[in-house]
């Protein structure tokens, strides 16, 4: 209430503690404004138990809560169907295709900050700051302990030759990670070249693609494979599991094309919303996430790799040994996500 409206109020009459009593309300109605605004609504297609204590040490440390709706799927689809009605500040999700098609569907706002640009190299971010990834993961050859010498592992590329046909396992070639793989070969090779590489592996699998990474582990423990595609995390997450601790303990990671383009890797990442509520929250969970703290408390309960490189690796995770990762920008992987999808298709691959 300005002054010019108090003078107004009180040439006509209105006793001092009536003034004391609207100034009060006005008073009251700000702070309890600014007291809702300090929250932050997150839209996430990561597990609950996985980001919980991130966001808990986030809100200890800056006052800020952290409202989050979790969902597998159709995120994206929600934002955009609620447009500038959305509640949604930051989307956080998994696979650098789900982060493309969310920055292609106009859902995201760009941001740049100096934190962020510091923090996640130009590779794990997008050009105009429409997302940033957080951890990254590669998708590496998982070989058997007794029947696969790592000598006769080299590449992606050489997983056609002869010698292991019969011997590969996968997960279905429609899922989001062995689509992002095939788009890189696409960015590195050519398509030509490219779906020379889906015939061959197809024609080596030792089985029908089934069942996630862990089911490609199993099945080489039970001597249905040698060798199968699967992301590095699962390892850390078979070995906490009881039951599946036998599973990762009959075979070994292979990081593939450490003497060329290095082995390929994909991300989680999170970007802020078109019609962010609380923006200036959302910069700030953002920055949080990319910094040492945040990161090394992220990529050690998840199994995967810091994207900030001055965090280092947990020692489980360092334990499977250094590599090279592809530094092609994830960007330009995304954009032949569409063409490795009809490839797969075109060459029958299940």
């Amino acid at each position: 209430m300005t002054i010019e409206v108090l003078r107004h109020t009180v040439s006509h009459g209105l006793r001092a503690s009536a003034l004391l009593l609207a100034l009060a309300a006005v008073l009251s109605w700000d702070g309890a404004t600014a007291q809702a605004a300090e929250e932050v609504n997150i839209y996430s297609l990561r597990q609950p138990f996985l980001i919980e204590p991130i966001l808990q040490e986030f809100t200890r440390r800056t006052g800020i809560r952290t409202n989050v709706v979790h969902a597998p799927q159709g995120l994206v689809e929600r934002i955009r169907q609620e447009g500038r009605n959305s509640p949604a500040d930051v989307l956080l999700t998994v696979d650098i295709g789900r982060l493309h098609d969310a920055a292609e569907a106009g859902v995201l706002q760009p941001v740049r900050t100096p934190t962020l640009e510091a923090n996640i190299p130009a590779p794990y971010r997008h050009p105009q700051g429409l997302w940033y990834a957080l951890t990254f993961r590669a998708r590496v050859i998982f070989a058997s302990k007794d029947r696969v010498k790592p000598e006769e592992l080299d590449t992606y590329e050489g997983l056609t030759a002869p010698r292991w046909k019969g011997r590969i396992c996968t997960r279905s070639s429609q899922h989001d990670y062995n689509i992002a793989l095939l788009a890189s070969l696409i960015a590195h090779h050519g398509e030509t070249a490219a779906e020379q590489w889906a015939r061959g592996l197809l024609a080596n699998l030792a089985r029908k693609p089934q069942g996630n990474d862990r089911a490609q582990v199993k099945a080489i423990k039970e001597g249905e494979c040698d060798i199968a595609l699967v992301n590095t995390y699962y390892m850390g997450a078979m070995l906490e599991d009881a039951e599946q601790r036998a599973w990762a303990e009959a075979v070994y990671l292979y990081f593939p094309n450490q003497g060329g383009r290095g082995a390929h890797v994909n991300v989680s990442g999170a970007g802020i919303t078109r019609s962010a509520p609380h923006k200036a929250n959302a910069v700030k969970l953002l920055e949080f996430l990319s910094s040492a703290l945040a990161q090394q408390l992220y990529a050690e309960h998840n199994f995967e790799y810091p994207v900030n490189p001055d965090v280092p690796w947990s020692p489980l995770v360092a334990s499977w040994g250094r590599f090279k990762p592809d530094t092609l920008p994830l960007v330009e992987i995304a954009t032949h996500r569409e063409a490795a999808l009809r490839m797969f298709d075109r060459v029958n691959f299940p």
